[in-house]
């Protein structure tokens, strides 16, 4: 999907422009929440009010100035009636206080300005954060609602930069679109009203010309812009991958002597970067030597067309300077409409591909009016499961199995088997192409998702732990559980003794993956992790095989004390691990070929036999390479 590359810059179609604007106008309205209602309704009369006195702080200039000019005295009439009601304030002062008083108050105007601009703003900030937060969240619980398959497929940093860009394109888009389009367009039209209300119509025709073909000349250069400055951001993101990718790798490169290859690599790309950023920063100079000419243009028409007035004597010099400050400031908030438009394209884009993810429709949904799983035993049934991830590729065929509830039963094949796939099926990662998977004579299509998963807990052979401490991770089993039962679930998983050892116990941080941890301490994070959950149903997916034997043979004992009683089902590589299983069942290529308790398989002298053998010629192999290097090493010490 296009969208999880994280945002390719293009420009969406105007109907899913208003479909995007769509999605968002309800959380900046919410039901639930009238106070931010009362917010809204705030921002729009700050915003109101604003304008009204940026259009109004000109006039005062204008008054001040004629107030000061050569027939100061004349021009007082003219001054108090272009201030409105300042002037007719300052009327019932002193005549020399007029111009002071004036002018104070074009600064109060100016101050007053910001007041309302950054009232507005500060008012308003509750309502789009309001919005980011729960569009952000909404995006981040679908996610965790779409199917494994789903998971399997995406990229997690493109995924991760479409929710960031997204929230972040809201915010943009609100504080921009609201808070500097909406106004300027404002603006404009309150300019060129009181441009024919006070002059004439030719003054609005030649300010709408000159906002006109400002406009125009800024649309046509962005849209440029952004191309070249789309090839730029890839460039910087191909360079960013390389060096990442290259660092990680860091001892892979020193083992082929290629850091030579290396900064060929990452030269190449920055080379990229630097051509298209070039061409961004002079399109740049363009963009802003062309805005410029364009209002010093309409100024000078303008200002040709006031100071012919002047001439005439039809005009005041008063009102020559109120059309060049009613142009220089109308053009202030023009200035930033390329970047804007720019911004507010970008973040459309960013927000359709965060919107996208909420269209995405989860493979696995509970049924409608499903009920919650009831376990009495924990009995579990495979009746004739058959399973594909895709078409044509086949992983489980025909399988039929029981774990009897309190029973221990393992699964045991080589690789590719599709062991773990069974465990995948049992807590419905995934629905199977056919057959059925019962607990306790419920089928658990039939159930709640969280009632299913809440039954179960696994022990993985691929452990990975959440960026935090050793506490946390344990406690993730039940997060309401308190520090003793945290403190137990350690012991019994044999890592208590290894937390004490550590300066912060079991505040001690585990790294990004657990990578501070080895495998073995990971694994038995884990396993503390599944006591606590303290589950009717255990799934032990290869739960020691990241342990030393001696370490394994400790973790076995506990894996037995907590099984006791309940279902257990083991996905085994160490056959030793499994002997005293009530069952065995024998995977090949997705078919059950054999199934016993490991005496029977033993005697029946097939592929299980046949696997055992093997794994005892490895163990005795690797046993003497163990004892010949420590006879090497008792050797060395003694010479």
């Amino acid at each position: 999907m296009r969208s999880l590359a994280g945002g390719s810059g293009e420009t969406p179609a105007p109907e899913h422009q208003l479909k995007t604007l769509a999605t968002v106008a309800p959380y900046l309205w919410p039901k639930e929440r009238p106070d931010l209602r009362i917010r809204v309704i705030l921002a729009a009369l700050l915003l109101l009010l604003s304008k009204i006195v940026t259009v109004y702080v000109p006039f005062l200039y204008k008054a001040a100035v004629d107030s000061l000019g050569p027939t100061a005295s004349g021009n007082t009439e003219a001054a108090v009636e272009a201030a409105g009601i300042a002037g007719r304030i300052a009327a019932n002062l002193d005549l020399l206080a007029i111009p002071i008083f004036l002018i104070l108050a074009y600064g109060f105007a100016r101050a007053l300005q910001q007041v309302f601009t950054q009232g507005r703003d500060a008012v308003f900030a509750d309502v789009s954060q309001y919005a980011a937060r729960c569009l952000a969240l909404i995006t981040f619980q679908h996610v965790h609602a779409l199917s494994l398959r789903f998971h399997l497929d995406r990229r997690t940093g493109g995924l991760s930069r479409v929710i960031d860009r997204g929230t972040k394109g809201i915010d943009y888009l609100l504080r921009f679109s609201l808070f500097n389009i909406v106004p300027t367009i404002l603006e404009i039209l309150l300019v060129a009203g009181i441009l024919f209300y006070v002059f004439d119509v030719w003054y609005m025709l030649a300010t709408l010309a000159t906002i006109g073909v400002y406009i125009w000349f800024t649309f046509m250069v962005t849209e440029w812009r952004t191309y070249h400055r789309r090839i730029m951001n890839d460039r910087d993101t191909e360079a960013n991958t390389k060096a990442i990718d290259s660092l990680l790798n860091f001892e892979t490169v020193k083992y082929f002597c290629n850091e030579a290859h290396e900064s060929r690599r990452y030269d190449l790309s920055l080379a990229g970067y630097e051509k298209a950023s070039v061409t961004t920063n002079k399109s740049l100079s363009f963009l802003n030597t062309g805005q410029g000419a364009i209002i010093a243009a309409g100024l000078v028409v303008m200002m040709c067309m006031a100071g012919n007035g002047v001439m005439a004597g039809t005009r005041s010099i008063g009102d020559f300077v109120l059309v060049n400050a009613m142009l220089v400031q109308l053009f202030v908030p023009l200035n930033l409409l390329g970047s804007v438009y720019r911004e507010i394209r970008q973040s459309l884009a960013d927000m359709e591909s965060m919107f996208n993810l909420l269209h995405q429709t989860p493979e696995i949904e509970d049924a409608l009016g499903a009920p919650a799983l009831r376990v009495t035993g924990g009995e579990i049934k495979f009746e004739h499961v058959r399973f594909a991830y895709e078409a044509g590729r086949t992983i489980l065929h025909d399988v039929t199995f029981t774990v009897p509830a309190g029973k221990r039963v393992a699964i045991v094949g080589p690789s590719g088997a599709g062991k773990s796939t069974i465990s995948r099926l049992l807590y419905r990662f995934f629905d199977v192409s056919g057959g059925r998977v019962l607990i306790d004579g419920q089928d658990i299509a039939t159930v709640t998702q969280s009632s299913l998963r809440a039954a179960i807990g696994i022990v993985p052979q691929d452990t990975v732990l959440f960026n935090d401490s050793i506490g946390y991770n344990i406690r993730y089993g039940r997060p309401d559980a308190d520090e003793t039962e945290i403190f137990e679930a350690a012991r019994l998983a044999r890592i208590d003794r290894f937390v004490a050892s550590l300066p912060n116990g079991y505040d001690s941080r585990v790294g990004e993956r657990g990578l501070k941890l080895s495998g073995g301490e990971k694994q038995r994070v884990a396993i503390a992790r599944t006591i606590l959950k303290n589950p009717p149903i255990l799934i032990l997916d290869e739960a020691t095989s990241a342990l030393d034997t001696h370490t394994e043979r400790e973790i076995q004992a506990s894996l037995a004390e907590i099984s006791v009683n309940r279902t257990t089902l083991v996905i085994a590589h160490r056959l030793s691990t499994i002997i005293d299983a009530d069952e065995i069942l024998v995977l090949d290529e997705g078919h059950i070929v054999e199934r016993g308790n490991h005496d029977s398989l033993l005697l029946h002298g097939g592929a299980y036999a046949h696997l055992w053998r093997r794994q005892q010629v490895d163990d005795e192999e690797e046993s003497r390479q163990k004892q010949t290097l420590q006879e090497e090493a008792l050797i060395k010490s003694t010479a």
